[in-house]
């Protein structure tokens, strides 16, 4: 019995042996990533993250840069503004100084034309006088009195007969000098016209040249700007690829692992059958328990008026910037503004301006906000920047005038409108220039 028993053991023990590969069998070894490949992933890895880290800080930079380069550049239109309408004070000055001045040359040359006649009336007086020999004309009158009676019966008559014309020309003397003192006064306020009109021509000759100068400096910085982003995306991208290399190699060694620890259970699976099977044909029994997965995570569900606003300020993402563009309804089509934006064809351009992408985002919760940022800035409350949320709108301003507008989104990012020829983006807080507080409408 003892022999009997000890060969079904053995047989027991053979077929638990051969039974184990159909039960416990792993596949073959996936590859294993040796530790200086990894090292050398996360090191390249590394290197790009760092790129990446030092080409945001430089667009930043250069953004900052360009945000002042614009704000000059709305100060410069302004000032060209300001130069045009002084210009055209100037010429409506000059023109009514010029016609002032044709109408006092023409009062004098009348007067003196007056002058001319009554002068002309006197000599054909004395000429007639001294013809007849009487006692009307010249002094000969005298010569021929026969008493001081007749001497004066006849000055007299002179007298009387001559005053007339000789007050005429008296006031015709004085009305002359009258009209060349007005003539004078208004030539020399024609001169004084006529050098404001060239200084404002000079004015808006300089304010033009300055906004091209300003311009073209934005254009420079707005060109360097672009150079970085499409440098910074090509280096994420690297980023990326990097990052999945590592976690392709991190993935490959956590699978090579997983089979390893597999392989350590199933040898520790078949030595438990071969001992079980030597033990006098106890039963075998094994088992583990199914690993459980933690259920995922789900990401918490926002709501309220911030995140309408905000989400209609997101759906425009990518339209046309266009200066004096947008309202509740939408994008609309710009307007011209004498300069800048017209150079851009902001006029042909359906789109928001700063300002139009505010109205169009509150107007999702039926608050109405003027088209101008700087009316804007007072529509609310005002909060410290410490203490802004997503919803608020942010402003900027140079010198104290406040001159662009965007809207707080949260994570030290806001959405905004920025200037003509760019579009509606999302991009990181600018601090050079802000205003120290945010408005809050909700």
């Amino acid at each position: 019995m003892r022999v009997r028993r000890t060969g079904v053991a053995i047989i027991a023990a053979v077929m638990a042996l051969t039974m184990t590969p159909s039960a416990f069998a792993v596949p073959p070894p996936p590859p294993k990533p040796s530790d200086q490949d990894i090292e050398n992933s996360k090191a390249d890895r590394d290197s790009k993250a760092t790129k990446v880290g030092e080409l945001t800080s430089q667009l930043a930079d250069a953004e900052s840069k360009l945000v002042d380069l614009q704000a000059t550049v709305e100060l410069k239109l302004e000032d060209a503004n300001k130069a045009l309408v002084d210009l055209q004070t100037a010429r409506d000055v000059a023109d009514q100084a010029r016609a002032d001045a044709a109408a006092a040359r023409q009062e004098a040359d009348a007067a003196t034309a007056a002058i001319r006649k009554v002068r002309e009336d006197i000599d054909d007086f004395a000429a007639a006088s001294f013809r007849q020999g009487s006692t009307v004309g010249s002094m000969t009158a005298y010569f021929g009195a026969k008493s001081p009676k007749d001497l004066l019966d006849r000055a007299g008559l002179l007298n009387a007969v001559s005053s007339a014309p000789l007050d005429a020309l008296e006031r015709m003397q004085r009305a002359r000098v009258e009209q060349a003192n007005k003539d004078s006064r208004a030539r020399a306020a024609l001169n004084l016209a006529n050098e404001k009109q060239t200084a404002a021509q000079n004015a808006k000759r300089v304010a033009d040249q300055a906004t091209a100068v300003a311009e073209q400096a934005r254009r420079d910085q707005a060109g360097e700007a672009s150079q970085l982003e499409a440098f910074r995306a090509r280096t994420e991208q690297e980023l990326a690829d990097a990052q999945a290399k590592v976690g392709g190699l991190e993935s490959q060694l956590q699978r090579y692992q997983q089979w390893l620890a597999a392989k350590q259970r199933e040898d520790e699976e078949r030595a438990k059958a071969a001992a079980a099977a030597a033990a006098a044909q106890r039963p075998s029994g094994g088992g583990g328990a199914k690993p459980s997965r933690p259920a995922p995570g789900r990401p918490p569900v926002t709501g309220g008026s911030a995140s309408i606003v905000i989400a209609r300020a997101l759906s425009q993402l990518g339209v046309p910037y266009a200066w004096g563009g947008g309202n509740a309804n939408g994008p609309t089509r710009g307007i011209r503004d004498g300069g800048v934006a017209d150079s851009f064809g902001d006029y042909a351009k359906i789109g928001f301006d700063c300002s139009g992408l505010m109205i169009y985002a509150f107007a999702g919760v039926g608050i109405r906000l003027p088209h101008y940022s700087g009316y804007q800035a007072t529509s609310g409350r005002r909060v410290p920047l410490s203490q802004m949320a997503p919803g608020d709108m942010l402003f900027w301003a140079t010198r104290g005038r406040i001159h662009h507008v965007a809207m707080y989104i949260g994570n030290g990012q806001m959405v905004e409108a920025p200037y003509s020829g760019s579009r509606v983006r999302i991009s990181p807080v600018r601090y050079g220039g802000l205003v120290p507080y945010a408005t809050r409408m909700l």
